[in-house]
């Protein structure tokens, strides 16, 4: 087993392959009705034949993929998957090796952006993860981290428990030196990537339940609070809300809201996420809202796919409809109406990292940056292979500590030779990732959430605010 958690040799079975990394006509894949006998997987959602057949095995999606470009395998790219998918719905067992391939997969969804024939990976990979889930039996370990992580971050009283203790352990400075030690990374690469992530804690900032729009009002928008966003980047939530005021929104953020469900929709805990969804339906339908705001890239996506997590169930399938018919990332709603409060210049050069929930799985790719350009003062720079991901993938870098530690340095270097003194991205695990791995590599990069810019720019506030500190005359 390699540190990616999956045997990187053939998986289930052999692949016919051309020298061209092309999956072969003697592999053909077989369409159809699984056989009888027990198979990977039950009759509840398995991946749709369907979807697997628009796959023509074109090759496009190889150097977007993530794991592809760490190992060069085949089964460790996105029709290597839909192969192995392809084989269980023909009535193939659920074996580890192809449980391994399918967690070694960050979800960034950059193959749906590649495709040129729109095979729909997320709606395969999540059904896969769901099946695997169900029908699979973790090791030990593996079972206990994952209880653990699914006990901890779905629920924002739980870690602002964590708020104390955390804050504690970054003023003695023992955070410093047992990074540079390297102890925890010797002893364990999952605790010392975990220790890594935690971001340095600042005010702990609350939004009102509601804050009224200023000037012209504009509309009534509901804000999802969110879970690590609420607790570890509680600032970024009080710079959307301001911002949303200040272009004309009244904004519902009810304080009761809990998880959308997110990580666990994206990590194959179907009727976890469905609880989640539903909660966070009825909350938000009692607000009165025309949209839903959100903050955080892989909360958005998640909450637009509501539609299809509950599609099943009568009692709720239109109601996910019209909500996720609502919800959109704030830079997407703040684009859609345009600017009316003032923006002041930030002389800031800022490189800009497209969060994978946001570019592949949403589309948004312009709007942000259309808003970053709208200030003064302000040159935005691009990253180079930007349709990579960091690494972050939600809880990937907790799950796989060891390639997303090397997709992180990737992206780091890539940030650092930008020459930008900030970086700039719309997720908060994207923001973890990559502070911790520009400090690994010793470079001098603030970051901030694209909101918290403009909310400096509106506000008039130095580019100090933002962690970056003036050059000198």
């Amino acid at each position: 087993m390699t540190a990616g958690g999956t045997d990187r040799g053939v998986a289930t079975h052999d692949l016919v392959s051309s020298p061209a990394g092309t999956l072969g006509t003697e592999a053909p894949l077989r369409i159809g009705p699984p056989p009888a006998g027990p198979g990977a997987f039950d009759e509840h959602r398995p991946p749709s034949a369907e979807l697997v057949a628009d796959c023509v095995h074109c090759g496009f999606c190889l150097p977007t993929c993530p794991t592809y470009v760490l190992w060069g395998e085949e089964m460790d790219s996105p029709r290597g998957r839909i192969y192995l998918m392809n084989e269980g719905l023909n009535g193939e067992p659920m074996t580890d090796s192809m449980v391994g391939h399918i967690d070694a997969c960050l979800g960034c969804m950059a193959c749906v952006t590649a495709c040129p024939s729109g095979v729909q990976y997320d709606r395969l990979i999540e059904a896969t993860r769901a099946q695997v889930e169900r029908r699979h039996e973790r090791s030990t370990w593996d079972k206990a981290l994952r209880e653990g992580i699914f006990a901890l971050f779905p629920y924002p009283r739980r870690l602002r428990l964590m708020r104390g203790p955390l804050r504690l352990y970054q003023r003695t400075g023992l955070a410093g030196r047992l990074r540079k030690s390297a102890l925890l990374q010797r002893i364990s690469p999952t605790l010392a990537a975990m220790e890594s992530l935690a971001p340095t804690l600042g005010k702990a900032e609350r939004v009102p339940a509601r804050t009224p729009a200023q000037g012209t009002r504009r509309g009534t928008v509901g804000m999802l609070l969110g879970c690590v966003q609420r607790e570890f980047f509680p600032g970024v939530n009080a710079a959307t809300a301001r911002v949303l005021s200040a272009e004309g929104f009244d904004v519902v953020a009810p304080a009761s809201q809990a998880c959308c469900g997110a990580l666990s929709s994206h990590n194959g805990r179907e009727e976890e996420a469905q609880k989640f969804a539903r909660a966070l339906i009825e909350e938000f339908e009692r607000a009165g809202i025309e949209h839903l705001v959100v903050n955080s890239a892989g909360c958005g996506s998640a909450m637009k796919d509501y539609v299809h997590l509950l599609s099943d169930d009568p009692q709720w399938a239109a109601r996910a409809e019209a909500m996720s018919a609502k919800v959109r990332d704030v830079s997407e709603i703040l684009a859609d109406v345009g600017p009316v409060a003032t923006r002041h210049p930030i002389d800031v050069t800022i490189a800009y990292h497209d969060a994978c929930h946001l570019g592949h799985a949403q589309g948004i790719r312009s709007q942000p940056r259309e808003l970053l350009r709208g200030i003064p003062g302000l040159v935005l720079k691009e990253i180079a292979d930007a349709d990579i991901c960091c690494g972050s993938a939600g809880i990937y870098n907790i799950l796989n500590p060891v390639p997303a530690r090397e997709l992180g340095d990737r992206k780091a270097a890539n940030v650092i030779a930008t020459g930008a003194a900030l970086l700039v991205t719309a997720n908060p695990g994207c923001l973890m990732q990559v502070a911790s791995s520009i400090e690994r590599a010793g470079g001098h990069v603030a970051l901030a959430h694209t909101v918290e810019v403009l909310d400096a720019s509106i506000r008039g506030l130095p580019r100090t605010s933002l962690g970056v500190s003036t050059p000198p005359a």
